[in-house]
Order: C-alpha cells, then sequence, then structure tokens
C-alpha cells in the first residue's frame, strides 16, 4: 500500500504542478489542490484561507464544509486585524478561531491540521484539513500537506502576479485610450505596434490598419519648422541615453490631403544593457496653437493700424492749429476740432472693445438684467446715428404688443450700435437702413439691414470671429474685426445667437435672436 500512496502522492503533486502553469482561474486551481488535500490526508473537509490587505481573511476554496459554516468562518476571518507580520502574529490568531470553530463543530469535526501559505518569507494564506474521527495528524501528514501548502502558495503568488500585470495593463490602456494627445509606440526596426484612439483620429484612419506599419508610413513631414526628422536623428546616434528626447514640429500628412501642425516628441525605452526596446512617440495636435499665434500677429497688425491712423490725425491736426505763422478762421478751427474730437472718440470705442475682448477672454462679462422694450431701444439708436449721415435713411418696423425682454440695455445698445455703424460703413452710397423685428412664441428676432455691397457667402461664417475682416472690408474701411464679435459674445451671454442672412438679393442682413423667457 506504502508504495502505491506515494505514487497517488507524486502524481498528485506532478498534476498540480501542470496546472499552475495551465490554469489561470485560481479559484479552481485552489479548490483542486484542497480536494487532493483531504484525500490524501483522509479528511472529510478542508479549505484554504487567503491573506488579503486591502479586503482582509476570506475562505477562497473549501471541500466538503457547508455554505453557512463558511459564511460563520468568514465572520470570523474577518475580525483579524491585518498586521505587519502576519506570520508572528495573525497565524495564532487564525488558529485559535479555527480551534474555536471546531469544537462549535465538533459533532462534524474532531481533530484538523492547518498550515501557512509562504513564499519569500511573506505569507499569504493558511490551509487546513478536518477529519470526523479523532486522531492526531502524524508528522508525514503534515509534511504532504506542507508540499501542497507550497504548491498552492506558488499558484496564489502567480495569480497575484498575473492579477497585478493584467490590471497594471488595463490600466496603461486606459490611460493610452483616454489621453488627448496621440500615442505611437514602435519597434527598433520603426514597425508599430501601438497606437491609440486619439492618434488614429488625427491622422484618419482606423487603429487596427496603423498596426504594422512603419513610423514613415504614418509620419509623413509636409513641412517641418523646428527639430530634425527621427531618421536623421538616429543617423547621428540618438538616442544617447534613456533621457534623451527629440522633439519636432511641422506639418504631417493625412489621408484626406488636408496637413495636421503636430509637435512630436519621441521618448526611448531602454533595456538595463543600454539596447533600444521601444521608441514612443506622443504627437499633440497644435492647430490651435498655431491659431492662437495667428491670432496674435493679427492683433498687432490691427490694433497698432487702428491706434496708428487716430493718432497721426490728432496729432496732425493740433500741430497745424498751433502754427504761429498762420492765422485761422473759425470755421476751419471749428472743422478740425470735430476731427479730433471724432477720431479721439474712434480711439475711445477701439480701447474700450479691447478691454471687452480682454473681460471676455477671462470671463468677465457680467450682464445686468432688466426689462427692455427692443423697438424703443431701436428708435433711440436711430435717432442718434441719424444726425450722422444725410445719405441714409432708416426704418424701425416692429410689429405691436411687441414682448418685453429681460437683458441687459447697455449691453443690447452696444449689439444694435455695431450693427447699425456696420450698416452705414458699408453702405458708402448711401440708401435705407432697415431695423425690424418679429415675435415668436418662445424667442424674438431682430434683423438690421442696409442696401450696400453685402456680406460674401465665403466670409458670413467667419465675420463673427474676434479680428476678422473680409478682404474687400479691409480694403476699403476702417475696422478692428471686434465689433461682430463682441456682439456675437453679448448674445450668447443672453442665451441668444446672431448669424448673417444670405438669402438676400441685396445689402447685407444681419438678424439676432433673444428668448423671451
Amino acid at each position: 500500500m506504502l508504495p502505491d500512496f506515494r505514487v497517488r502522492q507524486r502524481d498528485y503533486l506532478l498534476e498540480i504542478t501542470r496546472a499552475i502553469t495551465r490554469e489561470l482561474n485560481l479559484d479552481k486551481l485552489l479548490a483542486r489542490i484542497v480536494n487532493i488535500s483531504a484525500e490524501m490526508l483522509a479528511g472529510q473537509a478542508g479549505f484554504i484561507a487567503l491573506r488579503e490587505e486591502d479586503h482582509g481573511w476570506r475562505v477562497t476554496a473549501a471541500h466538503g464544509i457547508s455554505a453557512p459554516v463558511i459564511r460563520y468562518l468568514n465572520t470570523l476571518l474577518a475580525q483579524i486585524e491585518i498586521r505587519e507580520d502576519p506570520l508572528h502574529n495573525e497565524l495564532a490568531e487564525v488558529t485559535r478561531l479555527i480551534h474555536s470553530l471546531t469544537e462549535v463543530t465538533s459533532s462534524s469535526f474532531s481533530t484538523y491540521v492547518g498550515l501557512p501559505l509562504v513564499v519569500y518569507q511573506r505569507m499569504i494564506g493558511v490551509i487546513f484539513i478536518f477529519r470526523s474521527y479523532p486522531g492526531v495528524f502524524s508528522a508525514n501528514d503534515r509534511a504532504l500537506l506542507q508540499a501542497f501548502a507550497d504548491q498552492a502558495a506558488i499558484a496564489v503568488q502567480n495569480a497575484q502576479l498575473y492579477t497585478q500585470i493584467s490590471r497594471e495593463k488595463q490600466r496603461m490602456d486606459a490611460l493610452l485610450d483616454t489621453v488627448a494627445d496621440g500615442i505611437l509606440i514602435f519597434k527598433p526596426d520603426h514597425t508599430i505596434e501601438r497606437v491609440n484612439p486619439a492618434f488614429a483620429r488625427m491622422v484618419g484612419e482606423k487603429m487596427d490598419s496603423l498596426i504594422g506599419k512603419t513610423h514613415e508610413q504614418v509620419v509623413r513631414w509636409r513641412t517641418r519648422i523646428h527639430g530634425i526628422p527621427l531618421e536623421q536623428a538616429e543617423a547621428g546616434g540618438w538616442p544617447l541615453t534613456a533621457e534623451a528626447t527629440l522633439y519636432v514640429e511641422g506639418d504631417i500628412e493625412r489621408p484626406n490631403g488636408t496637413p495636421l501642425p503636430v509637435g512630436i516628441t519621441y521618448a526611448p525605452l531602454i533595456s538595463p544593457d543600454g539596447s533600444l526596446l521601444y521608441t514612443i512617440a506622443t504627437v499633440r495636435d497644435i492647430t490651435h496653437f498655431r491659431e492662437a499665434e495667428e491670432i496674435k500677429s493679427t492683433f498687432i497688425s490691427v490694433v497698432s493700424h487702428e491706434l496708428k491712423t487716430p493718432v497721426a490725425l490728432i496729432k496732425g491736426y493740433v500741430a497745424t492749429l498751433r502754427r504761429e505763422d498762420v492765422r485761422w478762421d473759425r470755421q476751419v478751427v471749428q472743422d478740425s476740432l470735430q476731427v479730433i474730437e471724432e477720431e479721439a472718440d474712434r480711439l475711445a470705442d477701439l480701447i474700450e472693445n479691447l478691454l471687452d475682448a480682454s473681460r471676455l477672454e477671462a470671463g468677465g462679462l457680467k450682464l445686468n438684467l432688466t426689462d427692455i422694450h427692443l423697438p424703443s431701444l431701436a428708435e433711440r439708436m436711430v435717432n442718434r446715428f441719424a444726425t450722422q449721415t444725410t445719405l441714409h435713411s432708416f426704418r424701425v418696423t416692429f410689429p405691436e404688443n411687441f414682448p418685453i425682454i429681460l437683458g441687459d440695455e447697455d449691453r443690447l445698445m452696444q449689439v444694435l450700435s455695431n450693427l447699425i455703424s456696420n450698416a452705414l460703413k458699408y453702405s458708402p452710397e448711401g440708401g435705407e437702413i432697415r431695423i425690424e423685428g418679429r415675435a415668436l412664441s418662445d424667442q424674438v428676432i431682430v434683423c438690421v439691414s442696409d442696401e450696400g455691397s453685402g456680406i460674401p457667402r465665403a466670409d458670413a461664417p467667419h465675420v463673427f470671429d474676434r479680428f476678422y475682416r473680409a478682404y474687400e472690408a479691409s480694403r476699403t474701411t476702417k475696422g478692428a474685426g471686434l465689433g461682430l464679435y463682441l456682439s456675437r459674445a453679448i448674445l450668447e451671454a443672453h442665451k441668444g445667437r446672431i448669424w448673417v442672412d444670405t438669402g438676400i438679393e441685396k445689402g447685407a442682413r444681419v438678424c439676432f435672436s433673444l428668448p423671451r423667457n
């Protein structure tokens, strides 16, 4: 019998060893171990409990123990305080609890044997086997159980490492999938092994179609404005160290033919022996940075021009009036002072618009809401502008009982002022300027139209952008391109909107809406 027993023991150990390398389901593997342990030790029941730093002790595999007893056992195990040295502190407490449980269930279990599951001097759990008859477990029984406990400890350690690696991979996948920048990971031969969704969206291709391509097939520079290409840098010895990074900025080609402005940072992943394992490229879409630079350049150009012109006029007229070798008649003096006043007002308006634009950028546009009757507001604005022109006529058309709305009177006067001023400016030959309103169930709509040259259809979507001016308008009229930009911001702050009506045949027509409630 003894040789057969030894053979069975050997076969079971070999089976468990093979299972450790094949079975990824830890619960199934531990259940197999506890079943074999009970069979080899002639036990009627047994369990394996694992120790988890975050969740404490719990039974993970059991044999011959009813569900109510397992729940009660888990209740007892939950009372154990997690300590720094579990092998000496917690093991004794677990054994005491199991002893108490055995006494309570003495009709089922008479004796037991338990051993810790230890890996690298760290206790990760325990295994207990119970017998329903009296008798002491022999040294051979303990040695046999220790062999199974060692196998169980290895299985738990492997499973924990696998779980840890899986979680790290999931965390890394989540990071790569959610990061806004594009990520490319490729081998030393430049074969792409991993891309994230952000990069696929940037270049307009599917992720699967990018895998297996080379870096050069995907990153094709149309223009470079900073740095040297990766291939040229590698030819010069890059990377020399693991900390070496390479930055390249420019426009890359895309399948749709539209180039994409990007900044790419290359970082090497170096092995302990100094060889290159992977290169990680972080690709940032710098379209908005380019736009910001263009806006900055436009701002400097427009503002310098708009400031220089009135300042030059004011200075010129003042210098003329101060000449001591000439005596000016009263009318010349009055005309000169009027020009100085108009240019000073123009400067003040420009400065105020610039301040408003800065407040918008800082989120500082505040509204003082009151009840407003838009027809009366429009009449007041027309009376103000009617004194500035003899070539134009004005018509204000609103239906009777036009509803009162809630708004900031000063800001809405600014909107109407901008629209009427533009209508005058862009219809220099005169004509009728119409301010019309209509009421709908949920909103009111006001339109300002003129009989000038109109707004080109291609420019209509952009006229509300900051500093934007149509080419023809910039050649023939003065302006900084802030009026409509500020008008849109004011109306959006009122939960309204503004647009260009492109359906008219002559002149320009700009409309805005405001909610009734």
